[in-house]
């Protein structure tokens, strides 16, 4: 299998976890993917060491065949993100961790994963398919209607969810992702939108079924914890649902006192525990999204702990 594209953001990625200036240094990439971003890391310093974590068992294939050059400096976890505590149990304090929270192309280009629409494949979308839990097929097929509905809206911002769920519904079982996606597309109505009417659908479903957002939450507390004084956590995500959740974390944690404007004491006793390095997010050059279309959406921020 060919190795995918270039890693996104990667030189802005360094700079922010300043992986030129620190010595005998120690990062966790909770999402590994094929290693670019860890290839990197190693590469900018002999005395680096990573630890990469994936749930994709193809992709930690991938990864340790590109990094096997760097031999114990490099150590692979067949995990989620939010097990990163657990994984880094025998390690010292963390200077720096990455979470890429886009998905690999890797799995989009495979029809078997059930990722893309335009690829015939199983309804499948588990980034670890040995994992045991619910299916996209699963969901489609057992939810209700207004269950169906309410997913499409809140995890794809899809605005024709109710007439979407309504057909899905009504044409079960579906089986592959030709057949959803065809059903989307014929039942559009007036113009054909930009993007492939079953986008959003299918970014939806994946969301539901790795439970993204709850992953999400879950890892920004552990990864800070993990982190030495001056410790850098740069995350990198793709569509507005991460990003709010990563925004509204970091602001909590980079702010004194979380009370309400108008109470005149402090009672809840919060302490700032981060800096926000990055105020606003960095977006890809125009030359990256030239390279690679995928980075258009990327935003990364940067926060550093106190």
């Amino acid at each position: 299998m060919p190795l995918p594209h270039h890693p996104i953001m990667v030189d802005q990625i360094l700079a922010g976890l300043q992986v030129a200036e620190r010595e005998n240094a120690f990062y966790i990439d909770g999402t590994l993917g094929a290693g670019g971003h860890t290839h990197a890391i190693l590469e900018t310093r002999p005395d680096n060491y990573v630890l990469g974590l994936d749930r994709d068992p193809d992709a930690l294939k991938i990864a340790g065949e590109r990094l096997v050059s760097f031999g114990d400096r490099a150590k692979l976890v067949h995990a989620s993100y939010i097990e990163m505590a657990q994984a880094a149990a025998a390690w010292p304090p963390i200077d720096g961790i990455l979470l890429d929270l886009g998905v690999s192309s890797m799995q989009f280009d495979r029809a078997e994963r059930g990722f893309a629409f335009r690829l015939e494949g199983p309804l499948d979308m588990r980034f670890d398919p040995s994992s045991g839990t619910m299916t996209a097929a699963e969901l489609v097929n057992s939810l209700s209607e207004k269950e169906l509905a309410d997913l499409f809206f809140q995890y794809g911002e899809e605005n024709d969810s109710r007439r979407i769920a309504r057909q899905i519904v009504a044409a079960r079982p579906l089986h592959t992702t030709t057949e959803l996606a065809d059903l989307i597309a014929n039942s559009m109505h007036g113009p054909r939108p930009k993007i492939h009417p079953a986008t959003r659908v299918f970014q939806a479903l994946r969301i539901a079924v790795n439970d993204e957002l709850g992953a999400v939450e879950t890892v920004l507390p552990i990864a800070l914890n993990l982190l030495k004084p001056r410790g850098r956590f740069a995350v990198l995500t793709f569509h507005s649902l991460e990003d709010r959740i990563v925004k509204q974390y970091f602001k909590q944690e980079a702010t004194d006192c979380l009370c309400p404007p108008h109470q005149p004491i402090c009672t809840c006793q919060h302490q700032a525990s981060i800096r926000l390095v990055t105020r606003k997010p960095i977006e890809a050059t125009l030359e990256e999204i030239d390279l690679n279309p995928r980075a258009r959406s990327a935003k990364l921020r940067i926060i550093e702990r106190l």
